[in-house]
């Protein structure tokens, strides 16, 4: 590629194959680039070695072959104070809260954002597979299957202005290939899943470090006792693993969950009535750039968990503040505290939090239509 410029653009290291991408096609155009690792998240492993310094480790790596400057922050207080905390505090509700989509809007395009113009930088860039066009809306990524606009939603299009997304227009494939190109150190590293600060450990075993166990019982919708649990709050809707349930028949799947009384509710198989709905509401919507709120009612898609393909739904404001979403199909297991992201095509508009759920099909005493949504 021809130099084009040679404005300053700091790149969020994670330590990780695409942030490194990100940083070599960036100084291939011609900017003069930094990497800034972010830390975020303090925890020691089995030997009493800090978790971060191996993902540091692994940037200072790809700088040096790259032959750019690097630096180290520490984002600690800020996560804690304004990701961590209300992700537990959403737990005590009985919620499913995304904290990839509070850190994006709290750490990374915030926090980083304010310390990478400390810094003096033009641009900051990170390695999400998503795009902005000339008006600074927000594009879904080329790559369907990485595409990450979903936990974007919350980042503005004033910040947006000043982020590059150097992979939003390349597949996974063809990000490992340029990683081997460069021969950098992350080239065949594996991708990081699970939550942020959690990984790929036990997910109940960690939340029990901050919310107190509690046997309950499993009951189904016609009260009948069919086990015991160790607390709602543990559990989400839709959940099969770990629930310890067994017997004849189809699996059994979490279909509501009463947090005052501590009582789980399970019912047996994928498409059980209980579990979907065609109705939500949220408490707000963040919009990235353009407001559709003059145009209410509006059609619209958008998907309450990542991955999923684009539902078609309507948007109707209410007189007691919330915004109902009707869809076309209904949605399966539905959760409270997750996110409902609204597009036009591939322009990711905004979204919001889901505050209330909708009647199921089991409370209609509906039968599900032959087409449903997972």
């Amino acid at each position: 590629m021809t130099a084009k410029n040679n404005k300053t653009v700091i790149v969020g290291m994670s330590g990780g194959v695409d942030s490194s991408v990100a940083a070599a096609l960036l100084k291939e155009e011609g900017y003069k680039v930094i990497g800034l690792f972010m830390k975020n998240w303090e925890e020691n492993d089995e030997f009493g070695n800090c978790m971060a310094s191996y993902e540091y480790e692994d940037v200072i790596r790809v700088c040096d072959s790259l032959d750019i400057p690097y630096y180290s922050v520490e984002f600690i207080k800020e996560y804690q104070d304004n990701v961590f905390r209300e992700f537990v505090e959403g737990y005590q509700k009985g919620h499913t809260p995304n904290p990839d989509v509070l850190c994006n809007r709290e750490i990374k395009f915030k926090a980083f954002y304010n310390k990478a113009k400390e810094f003096g930088a033009d641009y900051i860039a990170t390695g999400h597979y998503c795009q902005t066009d000339a008006q600074a809306r927000l594009i879904k990524g080329l790559d369907t299957g990485k595409d990450q606009s979903y936990f974007l939603y919350m980042v503005n299009s004033e910040v947006l202005k000043e982020v590059l997304f150097p992979i939003g227009h390349l597949e996974k494939k063809a990000v490992r290939e340029i990683a081997r190109k460069y021969n950098l150190s992350t080239k065949d590293k594996k991708d990081s899943t699970g939550i942020c600060f959690i990984g790929e450990r036990n997910f109940k075993n960690f939340l029990s470090n901050y919310l107190k166990p509690q046997a309950g019982p499993f009951q189904n919708l016609n009260g009948d006792l069919v086990g015991e649990h160790s607390g709602a709050a543990f559990y989400t809707i839709g959940q099969r693993k770990g629930l310890g349930l067994g017997g004849p028949g189809e699996p059994w799947f979490v279909v509501a969950k009463d947090i005052d009384k501590n009582i789980v509710f399970v019912e047996r198989g994928l498409e059980h009535p209980a579990l979907f709905t065609d109705e939500l509401y949220l408490k707000e919507i963040t919009w990235i750039k353009e407001s559709y709120e003059a145009k209410f009612p509006v059609k619209l898609s958008g998907k309450v968990r990542y991955r999923q393909a684009d539902q078609c739904l309507e948007v109707f404001p209410q007189d007691d503040g919330l915004y109902r979403v009707r869809f076309d199909i209904p949605q399966r297991a539905v959760t409270l505290g997750q996110s409902l992201v609204l597009y036009d095509g591939d322009i990711c508009l905004g979204g919001g939090i889901i505050e209330k759920i909708g009647k199921t099909y089991f409370e209609m005493n509906k039968d599900l239509p032959k087409i449903v949504s997972r």
